[in-house]
Parts: C-alpha cells; structure tokens; sequence
C-alpha cells in the first residue's frame, strides 16, 4: 500500500543513508580531542590563545571560556563557525543516525504493530476468542507494512490518532486492507 509520499519518504531515507555510511565511522575515529578541536588545532598550528582572540576580535578570557565550553560539550554553534573562520577551518555539523533510517523505521513500526495486535489479542482472548499463534505472525508483518508508510509512526500516545479510523490491516488474500477491529 505504498503511496507516493511513502515512496519518496523511502527514497529520501534510502539516499540520506548513502550518505551516512561513512559519517558512521566518525564518532569512533573522530572523537573530540580532549582539551577540543579549538585548542587543538590552535595549538598545531602554534598559534597563542592571544592571536586567536585578536583574530576573531574577542578578549582572551572570552577565548578561553570558547575553548571550556568546547571541551565540555556547550560552545554555540555560530560561536564555534567564528573560531573555524579564524582558525581557516570549517565547520561540519551534522545529526547522523546510530542505525539506518530504514532500519529504524521497520523497527518502529514492528514495535507499533505488535503493540497493537498484543492489545487486541488480549481483548479477544478474554472474549474467548483467542488468535492462533501461526497468524499473528502474519498480521503483525502486515501491520508493521502499512504502519510504515502512513503519518504518526513515531507518535507514543498509543492508538488515538493512528490514522487507522478503528481498523487494522487484514491478510486476507493477501494485501495488507483496511478491516474493522471492532
């Protein structure tokens, strides 16, 4: 039941993840220095706090609070692209998934849909009316399918709101359709 927005929300996590294999690797390789890049590189390049200060027309002490609120994870980003700019440098920021997107989407709506099939088969076996073991399977990977594709995948308030309209996916023949829960 894929939709052209659904299409192109895959196409976009399908090339945003291209781009992240490498940036994977940066956190283990890549990891801050321990007094932080601006020291660092300052100190590489044998430039003194004083000459770094003048270069971005900061006081030295304002230079030193950068380079503390660096190393402890609090230096502003605008703040940060001055210090680059005055060390010749750039800045590369970038929000990069621990996993693959996809991944993470498939997960999240396996998680959704066993939550719900586990709560309406709760309701059903108190109803005496038990699901077989061997379609839960089935209607869970069905669930999780059409979860995937539609708005609200990521939304914890359970079910209210799940663009679903008091219906689950049926496997009848099949395709993942509309069925009434209730």
């Amino acid at each position: 039941m894929d939709t052209p927005r659904s299409s192109a929300q895959r196409r976009s996590r399908t090339a945003l993840d291209q781009r992240f294999t490498t940036w994977r690797q940066l956190p283990a390789n890549g990891a801050r220095p321990y007094g932080g890049w601006i020291r660092a590189i300052r100190e590489a390049l044998g430039m003194r706090a004083e000459d770094l200060a003048r270069r971005m027309d900061v006081s030295q002490s304002s230079l030193t609070r950068l380079e503390r609120s660096e190393k402890n994870g609090t230096a502003r980003l605008d703040t940060l692209r001055r210090a680059a700019d005055a060390l010749e440098c750039d800045i590369v920021y970038a929000l990069v998934p621990r996993r693959p997107l996809e991944v993470m989407v498939q997960e999240r709506a396996r998680t959704q849909a066993l939550a719900r099939i586990g709560r309406t088969a709760h309701t059903m076996a108190l109803e005496d009316q038990a699901v077989v073991d061997a379609n839960v399977e089935e209607r869970v990977q069905a669930m999780a399918q059409y979860l995937a594709t539609r708005p609200g995948l990521w939304n914890d308030d359970g079910l209210a709101g799940d663009g679903l309209g008091g219906k689950e996916p049926s496997t009848d023949s099949g395709h993942a359709e509309l069925a009434d829960r209730g």
